[in-house]
């Protein structure tokens, strides 16, 4: 089995030694039930990862001492940013979770007319705080050593004023095909609406911006479905599952 993987928010280098955050101590302590001696993986998230050593646990601390540095890239060559309508209740931290382990770059939540969910401000804040803690763990178990960022929350039309700097594709029913599409050579964005899609308005607004409409077959899919299946085919058709 491989080593367990923890992320730790500062800069690393072998040698070092430190305690482990409490949550990454009580995960390491209680729920894995690692003792001293014991090894783990750590990464800092600019990339490769280090061995380390449990050298110490004492009720809620987890001491380490980090060894060598192991070149360790499992990042996509296919970049693509997720650009998401806030669905209801919990569902985006499924989307989160699941994007980052099928290796989207970065998330962009944003706030349409039929989002149920509303977030301003210091819920905003809190919100995105916890996503961010959801794309880390995703990463400690998917095996990425660069930590995707969860961009602040933006209102739709905010998000569309802004003048693109890469293609960008609107997931839509009955629109072309993704098959017969061509990955551009750099960067991509895809765009998928929440629960009921975008509004009419937004879709114009979308078009007449430039976003491109892709269709994932014959069936509407769910909010949440929808742009793990568009990662799960870019990846079969371009990129990562393809093994090139």
């Amino acid at each position: 089995m491989p080593s367990p993987r923890i992320h730790c928010n500062l800069r690393l280098g072998p040698g070092a030694q430190f305690a482990l955050a409490p949550e990454a101590a009580q995960h390491v302590g209680k729920a894995l039930r690692l003792k001293a001696g014991d090894t783990i993986a750590v990464f800092d998230g600019r990339g490769g990862e280090y061995d380390a050593t449990i050298q110490r646990i004492e009720k809620d601390r987890v001491d380490v001492k980090v060894g060598a540095w192991r070149d360790v890239d499992v990042e996509s060559r296919v970049r693509v940013g997720l650009v998401q309508g806030l669905p209801e209740a919990d569902k985006m931290d499924w989307v989160i979770q699941k994007a980052i382990e099928l290796g989207a770059d970065w998330i962009q939540p944003i706030v349409c007319d039929r989002s149920v969910v509303r977030l301003a401000g210091e819920r905003a804040a809190r919100r995105e705080a916890h996503w961010r803690r959801v794309a880390v763990a995703a990463c400690e178990q998917s095996g990425r050593n660069r930590i995707p960022e969860v961009h602040p929350t933006l209102g739709f039309q905010s998000w569309v004023a802004v003048p693109p700097t890469m293609p960008r594709w609107l997931l839509a029913p009955g629109a072309t095909p993704l098959a017969s599409m061509t990955l551009p050579d750099g960067p991509l964005e895809l765009l998928v609406g929440p629960e009921g899609g975008l509004s009419e308005r937004e879709r114009d607004l979308a078009l007449a911006r430039g976003c491109e409409p892709v269709a994932l077959g014959p069936r509407v899919l769910r909010t949440e479905t929808a742009p793990l299946a568009a990662l799960a085919a870019i990846h079969a058709l371009w990129g990562d599952f393809r093994g090139e």
